[in-house]
């Protein structure tokens, strides 16, 4: 009879980790689902709460984790709000999935780029892509662009104002009394 190994058991700091994630998920999905709930300034424009997390997440624990979240907010915020599959699903979706890349690629490329910085360019990219994606696959008006430079405008607002608050919030996270709670760095 061969002996079959059991699995290898997982450290204690990465069990740690995968709850601290799922700790960020939640918080990212609940404020998905809030936002939605909110008046709207414009068309596709909501302020951008969830992407503080997505930017926290960034931060304290990596890419991977980062792009992880984005992607299951917007799955488990459309299961929530009965929206997946929907051209709504769609547009978040792409959207989000390259705004966080944005947030990805300036995050390592950009020398001492500040939170703000990287979030205001994932704000921009958001908005633009929200567009591109409205105006190619669903609307197909030109009209459509005129709307497009006053949403810019208060994605700029938006984008740095959650940049404010995640490089406040992870000052606060990465620290507590002198220990390091979560993070690569």
């Amino acid at each position: 009879m061969k002996h079959i190994q059991p699995p290898e058991r997982p450290s204690l700091e990465d069990i740690e980790k995968k709850a601290y994630w799922l700790g960020f998920l939640l918080l990212a999905s609940g404020l998905h689902v809030f936002e939605a709930a909110m008046p709207s300034f414009g068309p596709w424009f909501k302020l951008g709460l969830a992407n503080i997390i997505t930017l926290i997440v960034l931060v304290l624990m990596g890419e991977r984790y980062a792009i992880g979240l984005a992607l299951a907010r917007i799955v488990i915020g459309a299961l929530l709000l009965g929206t997946l599959f929907t051209p709504t699903f769609m547009v978040s979706l792409i959207a989000t999935l390259l705004a966080t890349a944005t947030m990805i690629i300036v995050w390592r490329y950009v020398p001492r780029v500040s939170l703000m910085g990287v979030s205001l360019c994932a704000a921009l990219v958001h908005m633009t892509a929200q567009f591109w994606v409205v105006g190619e696959f669903i609307i197909q008006q030109s009209a459509l662009y005129y709307l497009l430079p006053p949403l810019l405008l208060l994605s700029c607002v938006t984008g740095w104002l959650n940049g404010a608050l995640a490089h406040y919030m992870v000052a606060q996270l990465h620290t507590r009394d002198g220990e390091k709670i979560v993070g690569k760095n």
